[in-house]
């Protein structure tokens, strides 16, 4: 896919999610290989700008579509993701063992729900339907993972 596509989906998906006006965002492409993510986010909430890091030269997602949506719905999420950090952060001593849990199943439950909610969507309004595994490829299988595990009797 080239960047005018790319940029055409972008757009496209910028207003189906609402996001403009509310917010000033644009998209950057990353074109350095040894960067690890496929999409990331750099934002400046308190003057609503945010840009849209989009790696397009080492990719580990196969449908870039699914990663703009992916990344936009972050921004949809992103008070109650503040809200919750706060929470924690003044619930919790930082660095105990408290903290740590508590944000390891916020930020998991949060890629879970903007997944889901990416996923709704794309399957929606989607041009590529389907749906990127490249995580999936990266990782152990379920027999690798629960290989030598000792049965509970």
């Amino acid at each position: 896919m080239d960047k005018e596509a790319i940029t055409a989906i972008f757009a496209k998906y910028i207003r189906k999610l609402r996001i403009t006006p509310a917010w000033d965002i644009k998209l950057e492409f990353v074109e350095d290989p040894a960067w690890p993510k496929t999409g990331d986010f750099k934002i400046d909430c308190d003057d609503r700008k945010a840009i849209l890091l989009l790696n397009i030269a080492n990719p580990t997602q196969e449908n870039l579509e699914e990663v703009i949506v992916h990344e936009l719905m972050h921004i949809k999420m992103y008070p109650l993701d503040q809200v919750t950090e706060s929470l924690i952060m003044n619930c919790f001593e930082d660095g105990s063992a408290a903290s740590g849990f508590a944000y390891q199943q916020f930020f998991t439950a949060l890629e879970q729900t903007v997944e889901e909610l990416a996923k709704c969507f794309l399957l929606e309004f989607g041009e590529n339907k389907e749906f990127s595994y490249g995580r999936c490829n990266k990782g152990k299988s379920f027999n690798d993972l629960y290989d030598k595990l000792n049965n509970i009797e």
